[in-house]
């Protein structure tokens, strides 16, 4: 179980890593453009490396530039910076009243909207009620939709009003969870009242069917379940059915402990890893937040259950950003780093540079990017992936660039050559893609031995490049039917069904509040479902979402999976929303039901979180045996921050074991190794399959893996395949409940704990 976060004192002090009793050797392991000097333990332990000058001057080099970026926020950022608000607010003051009536709806509108996005709600308020004053006036000079957006944009300035006054100032655990219960009420009804009224009259303006009355209709309920007093107070026509916030079965409830812990980071959209960064074999949480003046943290994990805040020790000063974070041992060391990625939804003003944040093993990190010759060109990007794609033991890096019309940005793989550092070979592997990547996943589908690699890309066809062994890819998404969702985004290989041949998740970013309130109306709407492509064994795929069960429309951002109930299946949670202030839509919490169906388990287990879901780790935090879910929430502009959410998992009476595999020849990381469980449970016997990985491709789980093995009660047989040399090793009578750790060519097992 956790502890509780008790005092400010506690939650700073920077625990004792471990006594080191013995120098054995120094050793050259960096894996920079210059050799470094390390000191090395024992085998298997950490290598605390030696800062270089030149690994000093790279990170100072990428702090002066995120200064930079961050003294330039305000006018080249549209979502952190203030300067369309700057150039309406000259705008008005010099018109004043003398301007049309036209240009002065039109000036309210647009300032109410960019103050609104900048946090400053009143004036926000104010500039849309003006504007929506004048619109007697206008009425035969705008577009119906404009009038309709603008009383729209005013319910839901008053929505974001209480949730601030509410669910930001007076957070509770239960705040914005649905369906909300009574510690979760408003206790400032203005806002939502003020919503209430918006809503109503958009309701009784727009057309029936139209995007702003199921907008309206959705926000409406959710506001009066703000107040208590849903479904109560909504007439038959405007109520969204009590069936859509219930569940007719019964799961374990998981509760959100974030607060208990000092975990509750209030920030913008970012990401998170969930690791063991200090060798202690307990798991650390590290966060980022896409500001441009916000710093990373890093949360140590103790004993007890409890976390130590050491941010402020750990080299991020002035490591500002980041909307994502992919975790591996580049340099197999045996500490685990992390790469960085910015610049997303930014077009031309994205061109940032990413971090390579080596872990130097004493508790400190230091951006190698530069040296690692990571910055050469840079792009507008949130998504990467590491995998060892040509076998030699060391992991090289893909990372998913966003080609817009304002912005050529081609994606980059970055071969990994040890000392000489990082090459970007995508021109010649065949992999530069050029399109909008939101999502990468790198997995072995064929089981060739080489991974292949999976390109999610929003609004433009996916790729499935097919490893051709030889440092070179072809893209065979369209002739194997694999290319859509038109709209895609996260995106992951898995093996759901258990049959060792991995699958492929691809979720559509297309479904909106309006297509969220028609479709729990059971009215038709328009939307791209999730597409699940079950592998098929021979070389294809064949999709499979409607078949079980994914037909919901949703608009995940943070995404990942995990075995939350330790049956052995994989289950899945979607991040959901987008940059507007109106896209208050749950969370989703999908059960894999034997890889036959998925159960939408979001309402009846309390996972169903209104605010902008972004990263999203599945780990035992508490090392009791099952996945705890980490949330990393908040949206894209100032006035949307948000606490990030731990739901601490309550059990299903089912066990696991916990697994960590270590590469000598392969690399550190295991990233990529093969893993297949054997166990008796009720008589017949069952595999499970995994495979290497940090999960999706929005949140990075441990690489360690927790195995659930049902109600079995002993692990007759684990093999691991270790891909780079074709070698199987076997294990047997794994006892239930083990944590263990496997180095490859080893045939010794180390028990860790339980």
């Amino acid at each position: 179980m956790f502890k509780k976060f008790n005092s400010p004192k506690e939650y700073c002090i920077l625990p004792l890593v471990g006594v080191i009793l013995f120098l054995i050797f120094l050793n050259s392991c960096n894996k920079g453009k210059n050799i470094q000097s390390n000191v090395q333990l024992s085998k298997n332990s950490k290598t605390i490396i030696d800062q270089t000058p030149i690994d000093k001057e790279s990170h100072q080099k990428m702090v002066a530039a995120l200064a930079a970026i961050k003294d330039s926020t305000n006018d080249k950022n549209k979502y952190l910076g203030d300067r369309r608000a700057r150039q309406v607010r000259k705008i008005i003051k010099n018109a004043g009243l003398k301007s049309p009536k036209k240009e002065r709806w039109f000036h309210h509108r647009i300032l109410g909207w960019a103050e609104l996005n900048l946090g400053n709600e009143e004036e926000g308020i104010k500039h849309l009620k003006l504007a929506y004053d004048l619109l007697p006036e206008v009425q035969g000079e705008v577009e119906p939709k404009r009038i309709f957006e603008n009383i729209f944009m005013l319910g839901v300035a008053w929505m974001r009003r209480g949730e601030t006054e509410n669910c930001c100032s007076r957070f509770t655990p239960e705040s914005c969870i649905i369906p909300i219960i009574p510690s979760a009420i408003h206790v400032k009804k203005e806002g939502s009242l003020n919503a209430i009224k918006y809503f109503n009259e958009l309701l009784d303006e727009a057309p029936e069917k139209s995007v702003w009355h199921y907008r309206s209709k959705w926000l409406l309920n959710i506001a009066w379940m703000t107040l208590g007093q849903y479904p109560d107070k909504l007439p038959k026509d405007h109520l969204i059915p009590e069936s859509s916030f219930k569940s007719d079965q019964f799961y374990p409830v998981f509760k959100n402990i974030s607060s208990d812990l000092g975990l509750d980071t209030f920030n913008l959209s970012g990401g998170v890893v969930i690791d063991d960064f200090n060798h202690d074999s307990l798991l650390d949480i590290f966060t980022t937040s896409w500001a441009s003046d916000a710093t990373p943290k890093l949360f140590l994990g103790k004993k007890d259950g409890s976390f130590n805040d050491v941010s402020l020790s750990s080299g991020f000063e002035g490591i500002y950003g980041g909307l994502n974070v992919e975790p591996a041992d580049f340099n197999n060391d045996g500490n685990l780093d992390f790469y960085i990625l910015r610049g997303a939804w930014l077009e031309a003003a994205g061109d940032m540079p990413n971090s390579l944040m080596r872990n130097n093993g004493d508790g400190t990190f230091t951006d190698v990017t530069f040296s690692q010759g990571l910055a050469e060109m840079n792009y507008p990007t949130q998504t990467a992936g590491w995998a060892d794609f040509d076998n030699d033991g060391d992991l090289d890096l893909f990372v998913g660039n966003e080609t817009t019309p304002g912005a050529v940005a081609p994606c980059q793989l970055f071969r990994n050559d040890g000392e000489a550092g990082f090459i970007d070979i995508a021109i010649s592997a065949g992999v530069t893609n050029s399109r909008f990547t939101k999502g990468v996943s790198w997995g072995d589908y064929n089981n060739d031995n080489y991974p292949d690699l999976y390109v999610s890309n929003f609004r433009g066809k996916n790729r499935l490049y097919k490893n051709n062994g030889d440092s070179t890819f072809t893209d065979i998404a369209e002739e194997i039917g694999v290319s859509n969702p038109f709209s895609s985004f996260p995106a992951w290989f898995w093996d759901f069904d258990n049959d060792g041949h991995l699958d492929l998740f691809v979720a559509s970013y297309s479904g909106n509040i309006e297509h969220l309130a028609a479709h729990r109306l059971n009215e038709p709407t328009e939307f791209e479902t999730i597409c699940l492509y079950k592998n098929n064994g021979q070389g294809g795929f064949v999709e499979v979402s409607q078949e079980v069960g994914l037909k919901d429309p949703v608009l995940p951002m943070g995404s990942n999976f995990g075995d939350i109930n330790n049956d052995g299946y994989l289950d899945f949670y979607l991040g959901t929303g987008d940059p507007g202030f109106g896209s208050l839509m749950p969370n989703l919490m999908y059960l894999n039901k034997e890889g036959k169906k998925f159960d939408d388990i979001t309402m009846a287990s309390r996972l169903g979180h209104l605010q902008k879901g972004h990263a999203v780790a599945f780990a035992d935090l508490d090392n009791d045996g099952d996945l705890d879910l980490f949330e990393q929430l908040g949206g894209a502009y100032p006035g949307d921050g948000y606490r990030d959410a731990l739901f601490e998992n309550p059990g299903f009476g089912n066990g696991s074991i916990s697994l960590r595999v270590i590469g000598q020849k392969s690399n550190r990381s295991a990233i990529g190794v093969r893993i297949k469980t054997n166990f008796i449970e009720d008589g017949n016997v069952r595999s499970v399959y995994r495979h290497v990985s940090s999960g999706g491709s929005f949140g990075a789980n441990p690489l360690r893996q927790c195995i659930g093995i049902g109600k079995a009660q002993l692990v007759d047989l684990i093999e691991i395949y270790w891909p780079a040399t074709g070698k199987t090793q076997k294990f047997d009578n794994i006892r239930v409940g083990s944590s263990i750790e496997i180095n490859e060519g080893s045939q010794q097992i180390k028990y860790l704990f339980r």
